[in-house]
């Protein structure tokens, strides 16, 4: 059975929802709770669709998270018996610091597949390279940084010094941030936030040309399912930074750490679907906004097999009676 047309609003409504909690704690500093208040809420609204879903990618294994943990089951009794079962990967508050301090580029983001369809990938580190489509088989991840921003900028008709690389300000990134620069590229470092920094990367018009560097590799598995959507590009690499990562790995099977995964290893369903929701304004997306009458959300919405990106601006009328006015 397809997953496809019949979630469509189902999947928009679960990360609107996650968004709109989440957001409500904006700005207020505490992070934990701006943290669980998107995960009760996507929680809830996949609880209640006819389907069987399976988290493939959550909040962490049954022992250490209670909810949205990887293996967890979900859907209405009904639809975990007779509905299509997907895999599903979440995140339900991407930087939920930046959401805490009121920064720029917060989303409630769920990719889904049929069974199979995405990469159960380890809470580890992962080495990586995104960009979107036009730019798509001009770089390598074993390449040198320089030889990758030529690559990107000959794939756009530009210069090296017109592009923009999106890289997370972390210590581990000082040789990586030294070498765009040397190359001429610009950069904009961000706090968190790596996996909007790569859809971003794919989508016109947001100012952001790559994202390079390590970051979640859940989050890497994520941003492949929105490549696949887009015609994008992620290469990564499984990186562990210390020996407790490294024995985690072998333990779940991940022997071979040179081997650099490609968009299809990370998300190779043919049925993926994406949402994405502003929590707090960003490149791509609006944050949400609250009003006397309701509420407003902007959501990005892709389907693979309808080769179709969607933008949807929802009102959330709380008050009926309450005039909305439109800007």
């Amino acid at each position: 059975m397809s997953i496809d047309r019949a979630l469509e609003q189902d999947f928009i409504r679960v990360t609107e929802q996650a968004a709109i909690a989440a957001a409500r704690t904006m700005g207020l500093g505490d992070h934990t709770r701006s943290d669980e208040v998107s995960v009760e809420a996507m929680r809830r609204e996949l609880d209640r669709l006819d389907l069987h879903c399976r988290i493939v990618i959550g909040e962490g294994e049954r022992d250490e998270a209670p909810m949205l943990y990887v293996g967890e089951e979900l859907g209405t009794a009904e639809g975990r018996r007779d509905g299509p079962a997907v895999d599903i990967a979440v995140d339900p508050l991407e930087g939920t610091n930046l959401c805490a301090t009121g920064a720029p580029d917060a989303v409630a983001v769920l990719a889904a597949a049929e069974r199979g369809g995405l990469l159960h990938a380890p809470d580890t580190h992962m080495d990586k390279i995104v960009v979107g489509a036009a730019a798509s088989g001009s770089v390598h991840l074993d390449a040198p940084v320089a030889e990758n921003l030529r690559g990107i900028a000959k794939a756009l008709r530009r210069e090296v010094s017109d592009l923009t690389i999106v890289v997370l300000d972390r210590d581990r990134h000082r040789q990586l941030i030294a070498d765009i620069r040397s190359a001429g590229a610009r950069i904009r470092l961000i706090g968190d936030g790596d996996l909007s920094a790569g859809i971003a990367a794919a989508v016109r018009g947001t100012g952001v040309h790559a994202a390079i560097g390590i970051g979640g590799a859940p989050e890497g598995v994520i941003a492949a399912a929105a490549m696949r959507c887009l015609g994008g590009e992620i290469q990564a690499r499984l990186h562990a930074s210390n020996d407790a990562q490294r024995a985690r790995l072998a333990e779940l099977g991940y022997n071979d750490l040179d081997r650099i995964y490609r968009t299809e290893d990370l998300a190779p369903g043919e049925q993926i679907l994406f949402s994405c929701t502003g929590v707090t304004d960003g490149e791509l997306l609006q944050g949400v906004r609250f009003f006397g009458g309701g509420v407003r959300t902007s959501t990005l919405f892709m389907s693979l097999s309808r080769a179709m990106l969607r933008f949807v601006d929802t009102i959330h009328r709380t008050q009926p009676s309450v005039p909305v006015h439109l800007r």
